[in-house]
């Protein structure tokens, strides 16, 4: 099962230059929740913007600079070659971004963890629009702000609607 985790606002925005648009502790314990013990797949500009491998994770990079490398991490070529090593690891795969990367893999994965923030802020990075045909909201769970999170917001999981 390979899932997108991804964290966006009412129009699909997910970041501006390369950092994340909000700050919900909720979202990232949800998020570390979700993934801890699994492969992780992003692509090197979101590496970058974390700063550093993430504990209880195979960090999977991938990045067409041939020179660069970085300690802790396994760096791949395309996404074929991501999926592929993260499968030999564990069967539970999760795409964490960003933008390209989500516009290339939408189509291949089976089931999307969306946090849906209540915001309308200024983004450079977008999220692929979400079509009805294609995904099935299973579940959502509402969010209040409060004093740690500052927007109200959702998790959402969708699956991909089995064609027959």
């Amino acid at each position: 099962m390979t899932t997108i985790v991804v964290a966006m606002g009412e129009k699909n925005e997910i970041g501006f230059e390369n950092k994340l648009l909000w700050h919900l502790p909720k979202d990232l314990k949800h998020f570390k929740d979700i993934t801890s013990g699994h492969p992780i797949i992003m692509g090197r500009k979101t590496y970058e913007s974390i700063g550093k491998p993430l504990p209880n994770r195979t960090n999977i990079v991938i990045s067409r600079k041939k020179d660069w490398f970085e300690e802790g991490i396994l760096i791949v070529g395309s996404i074929k070659e991501a999926v592929k090593f993260a499968k030999k690891i564990d069967e539970h795969v999760f795409i964490i971004g960003g933008g390209n990367i989500y516009e290339q893999t939408i189509e291949i994965v089976d089931k999307l963890e969306v946090t849906l923030v209540k915001a309308d802020l200024e983004a450079d990075t977008f999220f692929p629009k979400i079509s009805p045909k294609i995904w099935k909201k299973t579940e959502e769970i509402f969010h209040e702000k409060d004093e740690k999170n500052e927007y109200d917001f959702f998790f959402q999981t969708y699956e991909r609607i089995k064609s027959e």
